[in-house]
């Protein structure tokens, strides 16, 4: 079987995978899932969460790209393109990765900063005298 892309975005952030089966190795930017997250062990769970759902952790091999945003942004990025993979590897994992909410795109971004305020909504501190 062909190597098999997928796109994931989630706030600024875009990931680039290329599943192809294998034995379970996650590289990303060129390094494993743990020297790229470190010690960050909520986000790894979230990588990881379609491939424990649909039972692919040790049958597939994930190479991936991020870019922008953060490590959290990044981390659901890489989720969202990882199950939309998983779905063009095998289509009836979609049944149980839609339930939970991993094949739709997080839409949500920083609401922008309006005139004359500190940030989005919060306003200067009032004086009366």
């Amino acid at each position: 079987m062909a190597k098999i892309y997928a796109t994931g975005r989630r706030k600024a952030s875009i990931a680039k995978v290329w599943l192809t089966p294998g034995t379970g190795n996650i590289t990303i930017n060129g390094l494993s899932l743990d020297a790229w997250l470190g010690g960050l062990e909520a986000k790894k769970l979230r990588v990881k969460q379609p491939l424990a759902l649909s039972k692919q952790e040790t049958s597939v091999d994930i190479v991936a790209t991020t870019l922008g945003g953060g490590f959290g942004g990044q981390a659901d990025a890489l989720r969202h393109a990882i199950s939309r993979a998983l779905v063009s590897f095998n289509p009836e994992i979609k049944a149980i990765l839609k339930p939970a909410g991993m094949m739709t795109r997080d839409s949500r971004v920083v609401e922008r900063k309006k005139p004359g305020k500190r940030k989005a909504r919060r306003s200067r501190q009032f004086s009366k005298r």
